[in-house]
């Protein structure tokens, strides 16, 4: 009786606060699908849905003691198949071998790959010899080569010769699956073309808000050439297909990158200018202010125009995400309701994860609710504390600062555990380019959108470019100053989640219990500095080799396979270019490791022998029996990637697909 009691006890201290604890829940559960080993039968989510929904009933019979953990478990159960149903949802064709040949299909999306190439993503695909059931829905193709043709625009139908393969799985065993973010794309094949893109039909009547944005972006680089428009462009339109890598190389480094996605930053400043500008409007006019809800009106009018911008912005998941925070602010205002709430806040991630429940996997995603959540936990503390941030005219910049610095330190480990960097100057390079963002770019780009019909917005897009102009001059700034960026080892799987579960104790828990928090924390970042890197990495198609060094991974050659290479190296926590990293292969590789590469059929056909103790990687499949451990595509197709681990028994191996299992992603 003393436990129940004291159950009661503990639920009775949290009533009313536990609503911010339901995306958790869910969270738990997505998280749960996505990383079992095999792929549950489609029956299992009709029983569990069943189960939970059960639960849920069940909860208004039973006490207060025990309804807390049948919710718990009910939204366990909710989460687990809501990701499940949704990986059904998006079901489709992926190419299952590397295609050679002509690809033809409507262009749906334009943007650049990593090398700085122009990419296409084309739907109402046709690929020769293949069966429409077996074509994928979309592909993606790098433009190399000559072109220059033909003038990649919305709903273009074009033809290349190209290379189509199907998208890769991790890099390396519990890296980044490229195979599970595809799938929910319904990108079924990627690849490059290096002869001239042609075109086949004109661009179809479909495609008007792809065709708009990109009509838009194509007015706002005209305005404003170079980086600069570029830059408006990605902002008011989510068209980066006009940034350089140098640029975004040094926003990433300056921890500035995030005022280049369309985010919560960017929807709530537009929002906000709307919103106020409407309030001033009606407060202008006592006739109309005194007669109507003009608080509510404005809210209204806030998310019709964040709407739009939703969809003349792509309407991306980052987009959404942050349109469903900013629309959850305004119908708090409609309803009379407080608008920063951690209660507001689980609402947004209770839709987001219900409409993407992919999305929780995504940087994007914990680094959003990790600095809303944090900036609303931290201004609601000073708020029902009345602390005061100094006199009426340092408040706002008080502000700005707090907000600043509570969002790094919020999003600094996600940041770190995804990106494999820190940004040693990002505060201050935030501190001076976050202020202008609100007072002087968004409100420009705002009056440019609404002066664009009538052919007027060139002075507000100068206004823009002002402002832009110096926030990229900022970047390049601070990321050239010696010690700008910082690089860490990447975690492993279970550190980051333990350590956002001990920092949402501290936040969501009441009373002084929530300082058990800060234990899953600390033992998180002990994890973290004890991490062990793979002693070998073979890459998926036998292409690349890394083996671990004094000084850091040598690897096998230092060009081709930029991409693995590049992700390796990060993983690592090395800054190193592959270029050098390769120079570290015949300069420092330790004779323990017995291993010899082997590239194309005939140097595969002239090795006749070798050890027993040694491991042989070609990226061609081997002509002939050889006593040594063979690695080569055709067992790598099965394994993915390879890590080695040097152990006192011996060598111990670890595959991709031993981490992933046998999934719907790639078990095509």
């Amino acid at each position: 009786m003393a436990v129940w009691h004291n159950l009661q006890t503990v639920w009775l201290t949290q009533r009313g606060y536990l609503f911010p604890w339901v995306p958790v829940c869910l969270a738990v559960g997505i998280t749960t699908y996505f990383t079992i080993k095999t792929e549950p039968p489609p029956e299992i989510f009709f029983w569990i849905g069943a189960g939970s929904l059960l639960l849920v009933v069940l909860t208004r019979w039973v006490g207060v003691q025990v309804s807390p953990f049948l919710w718990v478990i009910a939204l366990f159960g909710m989460g687990f198949c809501l990701a499940g149903l949704r990986a059904h949802h998006v079901e489709a064709p992926v190419i299952g071998w590397r295609y050679y040949g002509p690809v033809e299909g409507r262009i749906v999306g334009i943007d650049r790959s990593a090398s700085d190439a122009v990419r296409l993503t084309l739907d109402q695909v046709i690929l020769r010899g293949l069966t429409p059931a077996k074509t994928p829905e979309r592909v993606r193709l790098s433009l190399h080569g000559e072109q220059g043709f033909v003038d990649p625009v919305p709903g273009l139908r074009v033809i290349a010769t190209a290379h189509i393969s199907p998208p890769g799985g991790p890099v390396e065993p519990g890296g980044f699956d490229f195979q599970r973010h595809s799938w929910f794309l319904k990108l079924g094949g990627v690849g490059y073309t290096r002869t001239p893109l042609l075109a086949i039909a004109p661009p179809d009547d479909g495609q008007m808000l792809f065709k708009a944005r990109m009509g838009l972006s194509a007015r706002v680089q005209a305005a404003l050439p170079g980086e600069t428009g570029a830059f408006a462009a990605a902002i008011m339109t989510g068209d980066r297909s006009g940034m350089g890598q140098e640029t975004l190389k040094a926003l990433r480094v300056s921890n500035l990158a995030h005022l280049l996605a369309i985010s919560g930053l960017h929807m709530g400043l537009l929002a906000g200018f709307v919103f106020a500008v409407f309030r001033l409007s009606f407060a202008a006019v006592p006739v109309v202010g005194l007669r109507v809800p003009a608080k509510k009106l404005s809210a209204i009018m806030a998310l019709i125009v964040a709407a739009g911008y939703l969809a003349l912005s792509g309407g991306n998941v980052a987009t959404e995400r942050a349109f469903v925070m900013v629309a959850v602010a305004l119908v708090a205002v409609l309803f009379d309701r407080r608008v920063l709430s951690l209660r507001a806040v689980a609402v947004a991630a209770v839709i987001v994860l219900c409409l993407r429940p992919e999305a929780l996997l995504g940087p994007g995603f914990q680094m959003s609710f990790a600095a809303t959540t944090a900036l609303v936990a931290v201004f609601g503390w000073l708020r029902d504390h009345k602390i005061k941030l100094g006199p009426p005219w340092m408040q706002p910049v008080a502000a700005v600062v707090i907000s600043s610095l509570v969002a790094g330190l919020a999003t600094a480990p996600v940041a770190a555990a995804h990106f494999n960097q820190i940004a040693h100057y990002g505060l201050v390079a935030n501190l001076v380019s976050v202020p202008l963002m609100g007072i002087l770019v968004m409100p420009a780009a705002v009056l440019a959108a609404f002066l664009l019909p009538i052919g007027l917005e060139g002075i507000a897009l100068w206004v823009m470019g002002l402002g832009l102009r110096w926030i990229l001059g900022v970047a390049h700034t601070v990321s050239g100053l010696e010690g700008a960026r910082g690089t860490v080892v990447s975690p492993e799987p279970f550190v980051l989640p333990l350590m956002m579960l001990g920092a949402l104790v501290i936040v969501l828990w009441q009373g002084r219990a929530r300082v058990v928090g800060v234990v899953p924390v600390i033992l998180a970042f002990a994890f973290w500095s004890q991490t062990t890197r793979p002693d070998v990495l073979i890459a998926d198609t036998g292409a690349l080799v890394g083996v671990m060094t004094d000084e850091g991974r040598a690897l096998s050659k230092p060009r081709g396979a930029g991409f693995v290479a590049l992700n390796w190296l990060e993983n690592d926590g090395d800054a190193a270019e592959q270029e050098g990293a390769a120079k570290r292969w015949n300069l420092a590789l330790p004779a323990a490791y017995n291993i010899t590469t082997i590239r194309g059929k005939r140097a595969a056909e002239a090795l006749t022998d070798c050890a027993d103790q040694e491991w042989v990687v070609m990226n061609v499949d081997p002509p002939h029996d050889l006593p040594c451990k063979v690695i080569h595509p055709k067992t790598l197709k099965k394994s993915g990637a390879l890590a080695l681990y040097r152990t006192d028994q011996g060598i111990r191996t670890v595959t991709a697909r031993q981490i992933t299992g046998a999934r719907l992603w790639n078990s095509q």
